[in-house]
């Protein structure tokens, strides 16, 4: 057998071993504990394997109902706290965030933003930011992760 047919073999044996993978693999809906947020349209982490995709949080402060005070350095400490009571609920920390997405009402903020962020994750996961207007209830930011476990 050539060098050649030996890597043809090879390259067809790993995609068929990739395609069986991603068929075998289950997909978790897992819900908030909160009744509450139970009704929500939308999971709180979908798992798939081994990666957790967390819906996306904002800095509201669910003791209280309300969004968290100190404008988007507050917003962003309550909703990495949120981002942290999830992963926790999957036996993950903020240390197995392989990805974030941080969005912004207000571009303008994202200095202060990173003053907070960088204090939490520390293992620097890869990341998008940009700026919208309208986030909901008036949030000035929200931030999605995807972790590894």
């Amino acid at each position: 057998m050539g060098l050649r047919t030996l890597l043809v073999v090879f390259m067809v044996a790993a995609v068929q071993q990739t395609v069986f993978s991603q068929e075998s693999t289950e997909i978790i809906f897992h819900r908030s504990p909160d009744p509450e947020r139970q009704k929500a349209p939308f999971s709180e982490a979908v798992q798939a394997g081994n990666l957790f995709f967390l819906a996306g949080q904002i800095g509201m402060d669910r003791a209280v109902g309300k969004l968290a005070e100190g404008g988007v350095q507050g917003e962003t400490e309550q909703a990495i706290k949120n981002i942290q009571g999830v992963l926790a609920r999957h036996d993950l920390t903020l240390d197995n965030v392989v990805k974030c997405t941080v969005i912004l009402s207000d571009i303008n903020d994202f200095r202060a933003f990173n003053e907070i962020y960088v204090k939490y994750f520390t293992k620097k996961p890869a990341r998008t930011t940009y700026a919208a207007a309208g986030l909901a209830v008036g949030a000035k930011i929200e931030i999605d992760v995807i972790a590894v476990k």
